[in-house]
């Protein structure tokens, strides 16, 4: 039994392309080494001593820098390509993330966050269309999901080795470490990956790209995803809030119960594509049900007051994420075919960063007005509102007869 389940899983893995293997490796790397980002408000609070009020503002440009560097990256890839966009961005960054520790004033500062992630975030549209370009056409979503745990490994680990590093070395070695890193995912790049790998991959050029402004449907997808976006990013943010104030966890239960979401990810999302994969739902349709699914896991929390409803919540949140972003992702892709890829995954990144830059902060807003429990209501009415979104676009997806491929994913 062990060894089907064991072998079903290794199988999940395969018929991947070696170079999407390597972009995830080297993704690893870069996220890996992002060991600022997690400590961020503590090096502002106990390095640099600013106010938490000033620290809400300097977060506030690391967002908007985040939204210019998916929008800069988009316009790269369609320029220059997602090989040198990724290339120059993470070369950019490693000196960038070293010279961070060096601004002292409140602008300076400011100036600093938003030009990191101008630079950082352009990496991303880049890697959805490299991912685009080197993989086959049937392992787009599973692509797309390794490279998800690549991400989410990178984060898991790099929190913990900085955690080190600032005991031994103090905030500056965080930052030398994070350049050291990025640079090596650059050298890995060069080394490994070249534009010529994804040439088996190459598709008719579109002589007549659609902007991707005029893209109604696409457009409405997008505002579908900052939805989502709003309500999956409470987990990271209002959630721990949450499990403190009125289930009086420790830290120490908050990190085990966070740390379920990064774990089952790791385990399970991989055979879960491949299996709904071979179903006959779209990809929309599929992102749907995962919306559904993180709205309910707010429903769950205050339909009892028993606090094994915690982890049933971030079961559900883990389910419905691993189900939403990759099929989203997909859709995303295969859309983009239409146009400049580079401008529609731009968009498509930038969501999640509009997502980043009002979620956090209103949902705190939302708490303090109102409690927890209204809030967690007006998260379950904005998953719904999501899925009404995606559920119109399908509609609007079948009145223009347009045929993406033989797969529906609509």
């Amino acid at each position: 039994m062990f060894q089907k389940i064991f072998r079903s899983y290794i199988n999940s893995f395969s018929d991947l392309r070696r170079e999407v293997w390597l972009l995830a490796f080297i993704t690893f790397i870069n996220r890996a080494g992002t060991m600022v980002i997690p400590f961020l408000s503590l090096y502002l609070t106990k390095s640099r001593g600013f106010s938490l009020e000033e620290v809400g503002w300097i977060l506030t440009f690391f967002g908007l820098g985040s939204v210019a560097g998916s929008w800069v990256g988009g316009k790269l890839v369609d320029s220059i390509g997602h090989y040198k966009t990724m290339t120059a961005s993470l070369l950019l960054s490693a000196v960038l993330f070293v010279l961070l520790q060096f601004p002292v004033s409140f602008w300076s500062i400011c100036a600093g966050i938003f030009l990191v992630m101008l630079v950082a975030d352009a990496f991303r549209p880049a890697v959805f269309v490299a991912i685009s370009a080197y993989s086959k056409p049937e392992n787009r979503t599973r692509s797309v999901t390794l490279i998800r745990l690549a991400i989410n490994l990178g984060f898991s680990a790099g929190p913990a080795v900085g955690g080190l590093i600032i005991a031994n070395s103090g905030y500056s070695g965080l930052f030398w470490v994070d350049g050291i890193t990025c640079f090596l995912a650059g050298l890995l790049l060069l080394k490994l990956l070249h534009p010529k790998k994804a040439k088996e991959n190459v598709k008719e050029v579109n002589l007549n790209p659609q902007a991707v402004l005029n893209d109604k449907p696409y457009l409405l997808f997008i505002g579908a995803m900052i939805l989502f976006g709003f309500i999956f990013i409470q987990y990271f943010s209002t959630m721990p809030l949450y499990y403190s104030e009125v289930h009086l966890l420790p830290e120490s239960d908050i990190g085990l119960l966070l740390g379920i979401n990064g774990f089952l990810i790791f385990l399970l999302e991989m055979p879960l594509i491949k299996y709904m994969e071979t179903k006959n739902s779209s990809a929309l349709q599929n992102v749907i049900l995962g919306t559904f699914l993180v709205a309910i896991s707010f429903l769950v929390l205050n339909l009892t007051g028993w606090i094994g409803a915690l982890l049933v919540g971030m079961l559900f949140m883990t389910i419905g994420e691993m189900i939403a972003f990759p099929f989203s992702n997909t859709f995303a892709l295969k859309r983009a075919e239409r146009g400049k890829q580079g401008s529609y995954m731009a968009l498509y990144s930038i969501a999640f960063s509009i997502s980043h830059i009002f979620g956090h902060n209103s949902g705190m807003q939302l708490i303090g007005e109102f409690g927890f429990n209204l809030t967690w209501y007006i998260m379950v009415f904005l998953g719904v509102v999501a899925c009404a979104l995606i559920l119109w676009l399908i509609r609007i997806l079948k009145k223009e007869a347009v045929s993406y491929s033989s797969t529906p994913i609509l």
